[in-house]
């Protein structure tokens, strides 16, 4: 169950009975809402005692402090000034609501002495609380003690000078994490409940909020000759979808800016089945695909002035009689040629297909594509950052740029007519993987035979989509990352 927070700005609030956070820089003798919340200071006298300086996301908690009408004082400390980040918000949010436990009443004090908080960073302070308040426990049938649970919904006022500016700006947080909520929950649903015909469905969904969707059967996939994607779902007795979703936010006669996410909802390996151990985390195969559906929600509600296409390729990859096998030979749409060498390379068969397919219908200004698709790139940089491959610079620093501004990093990655040959295959075009050697990469040159001269980048994030590190903004098995990257990036440099 996650907690639902209505969340107000204002110039002042109400305290009776609620819980105060309080925010401090580091260096600074007083918090925010000092008089207010605090009218005899006894916060300065705790955090001598506790030695609490206001480091970073650190936080000091008084239970009915003296002279006070609120239950409970919480300071959150800020860190220092000079190395506070607009990303540091997000994470302050999060920090804050961590502090919430069974408050139903909090008012948040933002404007700390010495700090002016412009109206987005405000705004980005309440997706920190939203997002923090994920949780996916909609299959737990023995809940946690009453006085344990988390209330299902919590007012919450922040206090602030930017009050009227922020206001504004909290419809498009909202946006924001809805579509991250709505990729956690696809990330983190079983994949018996999940599997491509459901997922087509929640796609399908968004039409509520004006998206155009387009859902494309295993018959109409056929007459495509999609070939590569249709080899990986022969495996699984669930017909595998192709769901094209359309966003029509800017001039109609406008290209529009695409993305494509891989969508295998479960990937055993196929016939070069996977070790049992820790197989079970492939119910997360499709978390770029998810990425790109929390995305079209983003947009859709927040009425991005931009046209966008979002394509998600859906199967299920599965050791059954009929699966494909390694030596097989495929023909993808592009009417190229594919050398099955493993089964469990099969994220990039999906991606081949759909990339090709979006190229050629949409024409578009450049094609993002997600996908979890190497363990290589996990052995490479962890989950710290997704790997990053481009044909253009200019498309790669603006999406290092979104990382960097949002928290979601990138590495970029190269790409190379060297690895280019390690995919060379003696009876086909190419083959499917070019050995452990390289693995990311030699997985990105193969989804670069599929995009022509258009402008493309490739994001890697096996290492970040699922069994994600618990951050101030996540404690959840999903991130959903990729919906507040790939979002900052078109309002930076793709509406008007």
């Amino acid at each position: 169950m996650s907690t639902q927070y209505e969340i107000d700005f204002a110039a002042s609030a109400t305290l009776d009975g609620s819980l105060a956070v309080m925010l401090q820089l580091a260096g600074q003798d007083a918090p925010a809402g000092l008089a207010d919340a605090d009218p005899e200071n006894v916060s300065a006298r705790a955090a001598k005692i506790a030695k609490f300086t206001a480091k970073s996301m650190s936080t000091l908690d008084l239970i009915a402090p003296h002279g006070s009408k609120a239950d409970r004082l919480v300071v959150l400390g800020l860190g220092k000034l000079d190395a506070l980040t607009a990303h540091d918000w997000l994470r302050a949010g999060g920090a804050a609501a961590a502090g919430f436990k069974a408050a139903t009443r909090v008012v948040v004090y933002l404007d700390a002495p010495g700090l002016q908080v412009e109206p987005a960073l405000a705004a980005d302070f309440a997706l920190g609380l939203m997002l923090r308040a994920y949780s996916f426990d909609a299959y737990k049938t023995k809940k946690k003690d009453d006085e344990d649970k988390p209330p299902k919904k919590v007012a919450v006022t922040i206090v602030t000078r930017a009050h009227a500016g922020a206001k504004k700006a909290l419809a498009e947080a909202e946006a924001v994490a809805g579509g991250v909520v709505l990729a956690r929950d696809l990330v983190n649903l079983p994949p018996n409940v999940l599997g491509p015909v459901e997922f087509a469905d929640r796609a399908k969904a968004l039409e509520k909020l004006g998206v155009q969707v387009e859902i494309l059967t295993e018959k109409e996939m056929g007459e495509l000759k999609m070939g590569a994607l249709l080899g990986v779902a022969q495996g699984s007795v669930r017909p595998p979808r192709l769901a094209v979703m359309q966003w029509k936010g800017g001039k109609p006669k406008e290209p529009p800016v695409a993305f494509i996410g891989k969508g295998v909802v479960f990937d055993s390996g196929g016939i070069s089945i996977k070790p049992g151990a820790g197989m079970e985390d492939m119910k997360g195969d499709m978390g770029g695909a998810a990425a790109v559906t929390g995305l079209m929600h983003t947009l859709a509600a927040r009425k991005a002035k931009v046209n966008v296409v979002g394509i998600i390729g859906l199967v299920e990859n599965m050791p059954d009689g009929n699966a494909q096998r390694p030596g097989d030979i495929v023909t993808s749409m592009s009417g190229q040629t594919i050398e099955i060498i493993n089964t469990d390379a099969e994220g990039r068969l999906v991606l081949g297909d759909a990339l090709w397919y979006c190229n050629d219908r949409f024409k578009p200004r450049f094609m993002i594509n997600l996908a979890t698709l190497t363990g290589a790139i996990l052995v490479a940089l962890g989950n710290q950052a997704a790997g990053l491959f481009s044909n253009d610079d200019e498309l790669a620093t603006r999406l290092s740029a979104a990382g960097e501004a949002t928290g979601e990093k990138l590495w970029r990655m190269p790409l190379g007519k060297e690895y280019d040959k390690m995919i060379d295959s003696k009876f086909a075009d190419m083959k499917n993987t070019g050995g452990r050697h390289a693995g990311a990469i030699t997985a990105a040159q193969f989804l670069k035979r599929f995009v022509g001269d258009t402008h493309w980048a490739h994001l890697d994030v096996a290492g970040t989509a699922m069994n994600s590190p618990s951050t101030e903004i996540s404690q959840s098995w999903a991130s959903g990352y990729g919906v507040r990257l790939l979002d900052r990036l078109v309002s930076d440099h793709y509406e008007g």
